[in-house]
């Protein structure tokens, strides 16, 4: 043990350990690259020598780009079901790995506890920048993080983001095109389940769904809304399915709930797609599986997660970046929408 006089180092720790400083780094880092054997040692001679990487020592300088954030605001259980993360993460890592880059993940429970972790994050320099998704009205993160000065792009509609550097789909033009096609099939009862009210990307799409059915002079029809699980949508289909006029036509917000809706219409005997057409958000591999197939909106989340990736890559550096829609979702029918019988 060094006495109070001296100040080891990661010098120290390297010789008693007899590795090199790098090793020392990477191992306290949890990098690829030393033997758990290695890693085990290094820790030892740390603990004998009293020593322990500060926040500056043991992370990212401002100049250099190794690690990037992305919080998400769902429970874990969700977020492991819900396909379109899965695709959207492995576009970011699509990206990261070609500049031998990682990614910082973290669930939280919370907007405010984001904002925390963010600060703490960008603070002790274990970020380059982040990624913020998830966007609500007047959301809470805006401010305190643009006032850090975190390096970020914001996924969603520059009237959520406060002034990010932002990346969007053009979900608007997406719900109109989806009520168009679904009213050229005769359907007129047509409902949406759709997401959290405070969300900002649902409320787009429910106003432009409402817009849209009023253009088409249709009656505006519920909009059910849910935290995106397949329980929350089977709940939303089957109140929808037993009401006095029910609907002949839903929209989910996600593919999720599309799916358990077309459970419940089979557990109720409401035939898929004569009786019943149904369209899900996001067109994943479930949406392919089902029978009969859903119909969805469909944009490439792979390439959209490695877009917005790029895009951080550019803010990080400096550059000036424009705010931009990089993708329209567009309609891929198949079996399970149809004109309604009768």
């Amino acid at each position: 043990m060094s006495t109070p006089t001296e100040r080891v180092t990661i010098k120290d720790v390297a010789a008693a350990a007899g590795v090199s400083k790098g090793a020392v780094s990477l191992a306290f880092n949890d990098k690829p690259g030393v033997s758990e054997a290695t890693r085990a040692r290094i820790f030892a001679a740390a603990r004998q020598l009293g020593w322990a990487p500060n926040s500056s020592a043991r992370s990212l300088s401002r100049q250099s780009v190794d690690t990037i954030g992305l919080a998400i605001c769902r429970p874990a259980r969700l977020l492991g079901l819900e396909p379109f993360y899965m695709e959207f993460i492995s576009g970011i890592e699509s990206v990261l790995a070609e500049r031998n880059c990682s990614l910082l993940l973290r669930l939280v429970g919370s907007l405010e506890e984001e904002t925390r972790l963010q600060q703490s994050w960008w603070r002790e320099r274990q970020i380059a920048g982040s990624i913020l998704v998830d966007f609500h009205q007047e959301d809470p993160r805006v401010g305190p993080l643009r006032e850090l000065g975190l390096p970020a792009v914001a996924v969603g509609h520059p009237t959520l983001t406060g002034g990010f550097p932002s990346v969007w789909t053009d979900d608007a033009v997406a719900v109109a095109e989806a009520v168009r096609y679904l009213a050229a099939l005769g359907h007129r009862r047509i409902a949406r389940v759709g997401g959290p009210a405070g969300l900002g990307h649902s409320v787009i799409r429910a106003k432009a769904f409402e817009e849209a059915m009023a253009a088409l002079g249709l009656d505006g029809r519920p909009h059910v809304e849910t935290g995106f699980s397949g329980e929350e949508g089977a709940r939303a289909t089957r109140s929808l399915l037993l009401s006095a006029d029910r609907p002949t036509a839903i929209v989910y917000d996600n593919d999720l709930m599309a799916v358990a809706g077309l459970g419940v219409a089979a557990e109720m005997g409401v035939s898929v797609p004569d009786e019943l057409s149904l369209l899900a958000w996001d067109d994943s591999q479930l949406c392919r599986l089902t029978h009969p197939t859903l119909s969805a909106m469909s944009h490439d989340v792979h390439g959209f997660g490695a877009q917005v990736t790029r895009v951080l890559f550019d803010v990080i550096a400096g550059q000036d970046v424009v705010s931009r829609p990089v993708a329209t979702p567009s309609l891929v029918p198949r079996a399970s929408t149809a004109p309604p019988r009768g």
